[in-house]
C-alpha cells in the first residue's frame, strides 16, 4: 500500500519553494513567541500550557494539516494532472495511502517537532508538558492529514473549507464551546497529552480510550472514503 514514486512526487510537490515558506512560517513564529515569553516570564508551567495548547495544538497543527493534507493531492486534481497518475498501473487506494503517509510525515515534522522544542524553551519539559504536547501534535497530525486529504478529493475549495474548519471549529469552538470540544480532534489529542503529562498539568474533555477510538475512526473513514472518491474519478478527471 505504499508506492515510492508517488511518495517522491508528493514530497516534491509539498516541499516546493512557495509551500515550504508557508509550512515554516507558523513553526518559526511559535519558536519566536516561546523564546520571547520565556525571556519575559521565565519558566512557568501555566504559561507553557497556554502557549502550547492555545497556539501550537489549537492553531498551528490544524493549519499545517490543511497545507499538507490538501496539498498532497488537491493541486493535481485542480490542474487535471491527476489523470496522468491515474493512467499508471497503480491501485488508487495505494495512491491515497501513499499520499496520506507523506502528508502525515510532513505535518508531524512541521508541527510535533517545533512543539517539542517550544515546550523545552518555555519550561524545560517541567511536568512533562513539552513531551505531552508534542505527542498530542503527532497523533493530531494523523487525523488532520486524513481529514484534509479527504476534503481535497471532495471539493476544489478544499483549502478554504479546511481553513474554516481549522480556524472556526478547532481554534474557536474547540477551545470555547463545551459541547463542541468532545467533537474536536484537538481535544482527542489532548487526552493523550493529559495521560503523558503530570497529574493536573493538562486536561481534556474526552477520556483517552474514547479519544483513541475516535482518532482511529476518523482517520480510517476519511482514508477509505478518499480512496473511493479517487476510484470513481475517470481519466477525464470527473466522476
Amino acid at each position: 500500500m505504499f508506492h515510492p514514486t508517488v511518495a517522491r512526487l508528493t514530497y516534491r510537490g509539498l516541499l516546493g519553494r512557495r509551500r515550504i515558506v508557508v509550512l515554516l512560517a507558523l513553526p518559526v513564529l511559535l519558536l519566536l513567541v516561546s523564546a520571547v515569553v520565556r525571556a519575559l516570564t521565565g519558566a512557568d508551567d501555566a504559561t507553557a500550557t497556554n502557549v502550547l495548547g492555545g497556539f501550537a495544538l489549537a492553531t498551528m497543527v490544524p493549519l499545517i494539516g490543511v497545507i499538507a493534507g490538501t496539498g498532497a493531492i488537491g493541486p493535481e486534481i485542480d490542474d487535471g494532472s491527476v489523470v496522468y497518475l491515474l493512467a499508471k498501473p497503480v491501485k488508487r487506494p495505494t495512491i491515497i495511502v501513499t499520499k496520506l503517509l507523506v502528508a502525515i510525515g510532513v505535518t508531524m515534522a512541521f508541527s510535533a517537532i517545533p512543539t517539542l522544542i517550544a515546550g523545552l524553551l518555555l519550561n524545560g519539559n517541567s511536568e512533562r508538558i513539552a513531551v505531552a504536547y508534542a505527542a498530542a501534535a503527532a497523533v493530531a497530525s494523523i487525523a488532520y492529514s486524513a481529514l484534509f486529504l479527504l476534503l481535497a478529493t471532495l471539493t476544489r475549495h478544499a483549502v478554504v473549507a479546511g481553513l474554516v474548519y481549522a480556524l472556526v471549529w478547532e481554534a474557536f469552538f474547540g477551545n470555547l464551546v463545551p459541547g463542541a470540544r468532545t467533537l474536536s480532534i484537538q481535544q482527542w489529542a489532548l487526552a493523550l497529552a493529559e495521560k503523558i503529562g503530570a497529574p493536573g498539568a493538562i486536561t481534556s474533555d474526552v477520556a483517552l480510550p474514547t479519544a483513541l477510538v475516535l482518532l482511529a475512526a476518523v482517520t480510517t473513514a476519511a482514508t477509505w472514503y478518499a480512496g473511493q472518491k479517487l476510484r470513481r474519478l475517470t481519466l477525464a478527471g470527473e466522476e
